[in-house]
């Protein structure tokens, strides 16, 4: 057994509790109910040595620290694994109760999925505060309302912005980085530019959107699930990201988010250059029909091999590149040091995030060329 006092909080009113029942405080006369009641128990430091119904007393919260489960599953995020995790899911989720309470709301008020998962032990008190915060823009609360946007912006705030710079800075960057590789040859490749520009249009959302560390609200997954899915279902979206107390990753599950990350921006790559490669034959055979002079000098290009080529590109370069950045340069580095000053935080990863960019673009010219889906014109 473990034992926490919670001295900083207000003298609160309790009536007698039992060992395994639900118990309810009351916090500026806001009644609240504890998740998984058969791990807490209270002991009351009255000021009789007789305490009443309506005694007023001093709540100590005592709590099993092992192997205790509930109706949202097991503390952490393991089943039932070390006391430590136990630990820091029971601290997490009455942290982030008491979070609510304050704002007088409760877990009703809330997402099913985020009140699971701090029913569960895995969100900490900063992130109900920051859900918080975050509902009083009108453009956030409509995006929380929708999971893969909740998951990324609860863990950080400026994702959105993020996606902003990427897609913003995206047509000017990589048109700067075709001009830079190709140079006298850029108006006589403009086919070739256009396709790589559509390309990198269509995959920049997703470059930001799936190497994001996110906050993890599923669900567990059915016991019937195979080993392989269970697997992945438990990597983290980041390879590079931080753990929150209650959470771990192996180094298997952090090499896991790699490879599945990079299966997903195969698909998305193989994809988005289907397309920016149809529509650059397309105009170019339109080209054709209007002015035969323009019949010699560009040719058809080749589908298969560039959108294939593209999207081993996009899983190797762009993941590798984009998993670093999301994790370890912004995640590790500088949110730690700027974060009190989110207009220097933003436009540090706005900087970092414009030279990733161009630098893939650049290495995007030399890797098409190399493996021949582009060839020098004389």
């Amino acid at each position: 057994m473990a034992t926490a006092s919670f001295s900083n909080l207000p003298t609160c009113a309790f009536s007698p509790s039992y060992h395994n029942r639900h118990q309810s405080f009351v916090i500026n006369n806001i009644t609240r109910q504890i998740p998984n009641p058969h791990l807490i128990n209270f002991s009351l430091t009255c000021t009789s040595n007789t305490p009443n119904k309506n005694k007023t007393c001093r709540p100590t919260v005592i709590f099993a620290s092992g192997g205790g489960k509930g109706g949202g599953g097991s503390w952490g995020s393991g089943g039932g694994g070390g006391g430590g995790d136990d630990d820091a899911g029971f601290h997490n989720c009455t942290e982030a109760i008491f979070a609510l309470a304050k704002a007088g709301r409760t877990l009703g008020d809330l997402p099913k999925d985020l009140a699971g998962a701090i029913e569960a032990g895995r969100v900490p008190a900063a992130i109900v505060k920051r859900y918080l915060e975050l509902e009083k823009s009108p453009v956030f609360r409509w995006l929380l309302n929708f999971g893969g946007f909740r998951e990324r912006l609860l863990s950080d705030d400026l994702f959105l912005a993020k996606v902003a710079m990427e897609c913003g800075v995206g047509v000017f960057t990589k048109t700067a980085a075709e001009l830079e590789r190709r140079r006298e040859n850029f108006s006589k490749e403009l086919d070739f530019v256009f396709a790589d520009v559509v390309m990198a249009i269509i995959a920049d959302f997703m470059l930001v959107w799936l190497p994001a560390p996110t906050i993890s609200l599923r669900p567990p997954l059915a016991m019937s699930t195979g080993p392989i899915a269970k697997f992945f279902f438990n990597c983290p979206d980041n390879a590079f990201q931080l753990a929150f107390a209650g959470t771990s990753y192996s180094l298997l599950q952090r090499i896991g988010a790699i490879v599945r990350n990079g299966a997903k921006l195969f698909a998305v790559g193989t994809s988005a250059s289907l397309v920016g490669v149809g529509i650059t034959n397309a105009l170019i055979n339109a080209r054709k029909a209007l002015d035969t002079s323009f019949a010699g000098e560009a040719e058809d290009v080749p589908i298969i091999s560039t959108s294939v080529a593209y999207g081993v590109y996009m899983a190797v370069s762009s993941n590798l590149r984009y998993q670093v950045l999301a994790g370890v340069i912004e995640q590790r580095i500088l949110e730690p040091l700027l974060h009190e000053n989110k207009i220097i935080l933003a436009a540090i990863c706005f900087a970092f995030r414009t030279g990733n960019t161009f630098l893939g673009s650049l290495m995007w010219v030399d890797y098409a060329r190399w493996v021949g889906i582009q060839k020098i014109r004389e």
